[in-house]
């Protein structure tokens, strides 16, 4: 399942990733912003799709839009099994994708026009984790300092 939101910066770019996720056929469940609201905060809906991300964090995906990007990810990455990356060009995302296993993209609308949006969602869904011993190796000391810090809280 592919989990959406968006603020009000975002707003506008969630609508367009939208259609083109329904017109693909993809099963997706947008978690707001659900009107436009200008006082609205990203971080409600970072976390509200980072914890359905989470339920099912090998399996499930998702995309948050806000306008700089970086506190959507912020936002996302606060929740334990998260790894949402900032995405800026399609190269960079398969990337991350592959080698870095993201399961959630965060992109900035005010530095993306809809249709780069469209093509970096495409690139996050289109692209397989590999399974290489260094990126399991660098996956798994990532998750062993998540336990470690949790323990501590």
């Amino acid at each position: 399942m592919i989990y959406i939101g968006a603020d009000h910066r975002g707003w506008d770019v969630k609508g367009h990733i939208s259609k083109w996720l329904a017109g693909r056929e993809f099963e997706f469940e947008d978690m707001g912003a659900y009107e436009y609201d200008k006082n609205d905060d990203y971080v409600d809906f970072a976390v509200a799709v980072a914890q359905k991300v989470a339920e099912a964090p090998g399996k499930n995906r998702g995309i948050v839009i806000c306008g700089g990007g970086v506190g959507v990810s912020i936002a996302a990455n606060k929740v334990p099994g998260i790894r949402c990356g900032l995405g800026f060009a399609s190269d960079q995302v398969h990337a991350a994708r592959k080698a870095d296993n993201i399961n959630m993209l965060a992109i900035a609308a005010d530095n993306t026009d809809e249709n780069e949006a469209v093509d970096l969602a495409a690139k996050f869904l289109e692209t397989d984790f590999v399974e290489s011993e260094n990126y399991l190796r660098r996956l798994e000391k990532i998750a062993r300092y998540e336990r470690e810090t949790a323990k501590h809280k």
